[in-house]
């Protein structure tokens, strides 16, 4: 009894069959997750290039002169581009014009009368763009005039292919943003004007 019990556990503990299935449930998950996450970053970097595209050909229709009142059109144009990529993504769009592309995110210039390097109530500054306040960026907001630095920023959210993220901790949407600049045509005079106040 003793000797056939022992030969059948020396059995046992000798057959593998089934062993895969084991190991089949360990690697399973690990392959899943990995092939979703290199779907996700792939589907990314092509939503990322189709958007670059996107805002490069829609910037350069905005430059010219016949296009200045035309900016809905060709927001709808990036809009169209990007929804064949997905539809249920998203878009935001902004436009700053600047004097020159060394304004461009540039504060508005200001007298430092303490010389702690704040602009503070009742320092003058250079109104540039005579919305009456100092501020951190110089630019006008809209497509600006003739000869004029336009910043064209473009956002795309959409909601990631894969629940993945969700199980990782992070937020299931992602928004991807692109910005070019390039200059208007020069069809007429380029106009700037600013306003010296110390409020």
């Amino acid at each position: 009894m003793m000797t056939r019990l022992t030969h059948a556990l020396r059995r046992l503990r000798t057959d593998d069959r089934g062993a895969y299935l084991i190991e089949l449930a360990l690697i399973t998950p690990v392959f899943l997750m990995l092939m979703m996450g290199t779907f996700d970053l792939g589907f990314q970097m092509y939503a990322k290039a189709t958007l670059s595209g996107a805002v490069e050909a829609a910037a350069r229709s905005n430059t010219l002169e016949t296009n200045i009142g035309n900016t809905n059109s060709i927001d709808a144009a990036v809009t169209a581009k990007m929804q064949q990529v997905a539809k249920y993504g998203s878009l935001t769009f902004s436009r700053q014009s600047y004097a020159d592309y060394k304004s461009v995110g540039a504060p508005e210039d200001f007298t430092d009368s303490n010389g702690n390097g704040v602009r503070n109530p009742g320092e003058c500054y250079q109104d540039i763009n005579n919305n009456a306040m100092w501020d951190s960026d110089r630019g006008n907001n809209g497509q600006g005039g003739a000869s004029d630095v336009v910043l064209y920023r473009v956002n795309f959210t959409f909601n990631r292919l894969f629940p993945l993220w969700n199980m990782l901790g992070e937020p299931q949407s992602k928004t991807i943003s692109m910005a070019t600049t390039l200059r208007n045509q020069p069809y007429s005079n380029q106009v700037s004007s600013s306003t010296v106040r110390c409020n």
